[in-house]
């Protein structure tokens, strides 16, 4: 018997690009799995979920995305020739595309422990995949059991030629487009914008949106015919009755607290006057209900749904938020330049309570980041590199690297950095800026935006222009909405939205946005990036203050670089045997040297002096003498027709028979020895690279004859036993057999 597959397969054509979307083929176990294709691109995503025996307190959703090697026909480079456990920089970025949007879009109270687990089945090297598995999963979450306020669909919208393009190609994205901008969208509204630019207009951006939000609605209709046709019905889920009794104790309990808390302007303090009413409202509830152990936790989330709606009415009713300002007003902003004594370039970058340090460090080419793609073989000669330890909001907690949050920080404020930097023909150093959170109070990451755009510039890197950046934040109730430029942590956690907008004075280069609602309108958005260009000026012209633009030298203690440039084949001499020569010299100089097969090696060296000693070590096999110049030699060589005479390190040349006297000379040997060092005069280098010296030429010009290099010239002469001669006294045509001792058997013929 022949098991069959029957899978429901949909699809849908959006801006001349094929869109599949399949379930009932694979992973049928789990809640739900849809197979998304478009052109070669192919990405499985799965839903599942499961009642916790013990509910943790908020909801656990996790979110995995997994690029296989296999899907672009390659073998992992890893040790184990294996997917490695810890996900890739690339796949937490895409985790978060996936998480940030749907996330929101759970019923509140829904306490089920979810997991979507996204895999990359086939790559073509032309279609991403990441937008494909924000759509599968909104697909795979809107067809199983678990409830899901979707669907939504992913897109990317760049810019080509003059038009916007729906999901450009991965040449497209390389090469031509001037934006990159990654969307999720519901029917109705933009829910999550990641995504940079070449100094984008604000303008342009809110259109890119509306079309890329136009442009998905198909997307839309296919997960809801997919619905139709292979959904299961949803879980019963009701959110929790509220208990009237213990909101009354709560709200008496905690409100005049709060409002107290909330008056004050600091973040520290304020921090603890709200943990003192916390610990108010459990004291409360726990008197008042000792047999009741759950209301604690649900009293909790009372009191943050109080704290929520009591900040929210305070800023909508007066205009005022916590810190005083109002709500266009950016925090007092504090800028040191140069600050760390060692270090290449580094930069205390301060907003109201919110502090970077950020640190600028070069290096060599040799220092680029080279990172495995389902692409191929790629390399960063910039990164930026953010991190949050918790002593900058005053907790304890195990470091244990990375975490995604930061990991899509520094994704964020490097993308904002990158357009302003200068090539690598202008400027080959690697680059890494390490952006240290010393204190947060929100917007920490366009912080680390500012303070390493001056940290680069008090290095020396010659970057275009200034980088800066501003978290907005909104408070929406029903049609009113407000605004929020530069918010703080609280307003960040309690409001409707986080969106950040990073550039120069001539544009957009990164952007971000989460919204906590079921979307926002387009004017919300044009206000958000009007108040965030004027914000961002603002940033700017403070900036300039301090450090108006790089500073004119690199930083004496950066890496020290010169380029030089050598015949391609002498490349084998300068690498040596096995990379002896090449090691000997950075072992001897602490020099990095970096080779191109065209000839052009850049060398990096800790100081000047280290610098020139590498330059000297790598110039010794590549000399190149000069015609008509002078040079001591050492004879190396005594033969039948003359003398090989080093000149220059490791450069040789034959001083023929005919030049070494004025005179006629019977033998070689009667005029120069082994070892000995004589001055010759350099008649010609051949194409082949040998070189025709002359000793009879310094001896005449001590006698006061001028050198005339017509005298010295080869005339020609027919070929004669045992080979051509030059009858002025030339060596023979086609140079010297050093091997066989340049034999002079003929005749021979001298001036």
């Amino acid at each position: 018997m022949t098991l069959q597959f029957d899978p429901i397969r949909l699809q849908a054509n959006i801006g001349g690009n094929a869109v599949i979307l399949e379930t009932g083929r694979l992973a049928n176990q789990a809640d739900g799995a849809v197979w998304v294709q478009s052109g070669g691109t192919v990405v499985l995503v799965t839903a599942c979920t499961q009642v916790l025996p013990e509910e943790k307190g908020f909801f656990p959703l996790t979110v995995d995305y997994q690029e296989m090697s296999y899907a672009a026909g390659r073998i992992p480079g890893s040790y184990f020739r294996r997917e490695i456990g810890r996900p890739s920089e690339r796949e937490v970025l895409v985790c978060r595309l996936i998480d940030r949007p749907c996330r929101p879009l759970f019923p509140k109270g829904f306490r089920d422990e979810v997991q979507i687990i996204a895999t990359v089945l086939s790559a073509d090297g032309v279609v991403e995949p990441d937008v494909l598995a924000l759509t599968a999963a909104s697909s795979a979450l809107h067809i199983s059991k678990i409830p899901f306020e979707g669907p939504i669909a992913g897109g990317r919208v760049g810019y080509v030629d003059g038009a916007f393009v729906f999901n450009p190609t991965v040449q497209q994205m390389n090469g031509e487009s001037t934006l990159n901008l990654v969307f999720a969208a519901s029917r109705d509204a933009v829910v999550m914008v990641e995504g940079g630019g070449q100094f984008v207009s604000e303008d342009m951006l809110a259109d890119a949106l509306e079309w890329g939000h136009n442009s998905v609605q198909p997307l839309i209709d296919l997960q809801e015919e997919l619905r139709e046709k292979a959904g299961k019905p949803k879980i019963a889920f009701v959110p929790p009755t509220p208990i009237e009794e213990l909101e009354k104790l709560v709200h008496a309990t905690a409100e005049a607290g709060l409002k107290e808390a909330f008056a004050i302007k600091d973040k520290m303090p304020r921090r603890e006057a709200r943990k003192a009413v916390k610990q108010a409202v459990v004291e409360a509830v726990v008197a008042a209900f000792p047999d009741e152990p759950t209301y604690k936790a649900k009293a909790g989330d009372i009191l943050a749904d109080m704290e929520k709606k009591l900040l929210r009415t305070l800023i909508k009713e007066t205009g005022i938020r916590l810190d005083g300002r109002d709500t266009k007003t950016v925090r007092p902003i504090g800028i040191e330049v140069g600050v760390l004594p060692r270090t290449h370039g580094s930069t205390i970058f301060a907003r109201g309570e919110t502090k970077s340090l950020c640190v600028a460090t070069l290096g060599s080419t040799g220092d680029e980041q080279k990172i495995e793609t389902l692409n191929g073989e790629t390399y960063k000669r910039f990164m930026l590199h953010y991190n949050f330890p918790p002593y900058c909001v005053g907790e304890v907690k195990p470091m244990r690297g990375p975490s995604r949050r930061e990991i899509g920080h520094g994704a964020l404020a490097e993308r904002s950095i990158l357009p302003v930097l200068p090539g690598a023909d202008e400027f080959p150093f690697t680059m890494r800026v390490v952006s240290q959170v010393m204190e947060s109070n929100g917007s920490s990451s366009m912080a680390s935006v500012c303070g390493a755009s001056l940290a680069l510039m008090d290095a020396g890197v010659p970057v275009k222009e200034p980088v800066a950046g501003i978290a907005m934040g909104l408070i929406k109730e029903g049609d009113d909405f407000l605004v929020l430029t530069d918010i703080l942590g609280d307003e960040d956690a309690m409001g409707d939205m986080d969106f950040k907008v990073a550039g120069t004075a001539n544009g957009v280069t990164g952007i971000q946005m989460d919204i906590k609602i079921t979307g926002i309108p387009q004017a919300v958005m044009r206000q958000a990036l009007s108040q965030a260009k004027e914000a961002r000026l603002h940033i700017l012209g403070r900036m300039a203050e301090v450090l108006a633009a790089p500073r004119a030298e690199l930083s004496p203690l950066a890496p020290q670089l010169e380029v030089v440039n050598i015949n391609p084949e002498k490349i084998r001499e300068v690498i040596g045997p096995g990379g002896k020569n090449i090691k000997a010299i950075t072992a001897d100089t602490g020099a990095s040297i970096d080779i191109e097969d065209s000839g052009k090696i850049s060398i990096f060296a800790p100081t000047l002096d280290s610098l020139a000693k590498a330059k000297e070590r790598v110039l010794f096999y590549d000399q190149h003498a000069d015609v008509g110049a002078n040079y001591k030699g050492i004879v190396r060589k005594v033969i039948d027709c003359g003398a090989i005479i080093e000149i220059l390190p490791g450069l040789e040349g034959l001083c023929h028979v005919s030049q070494l006297d004025v005179e006629r000379v019977a033998s070689p040997a009667d005029v120069v020895k082994l070892g000995q060092e004589i001055e010759v005069k350099v008649l010609e280098e051949e194409p082949s690279g040998r070189i025709r010296l002359s000793r009879k030429a310094v001896l005449n010009e001590e006698r006061g004859i001028p050198y005339d290099p017509a005298d010295y010239a080869k005339t020609g002469a027919p070929r004669r036993p045992g080979g051509d001669r030059d009858r002025r006294g030339g060596d023979r045509r086609g140079g010297f057999d050093r091997d066989r001792g340049g034999r002079d058997r003929g005749p021979r013929d001298r001036d």
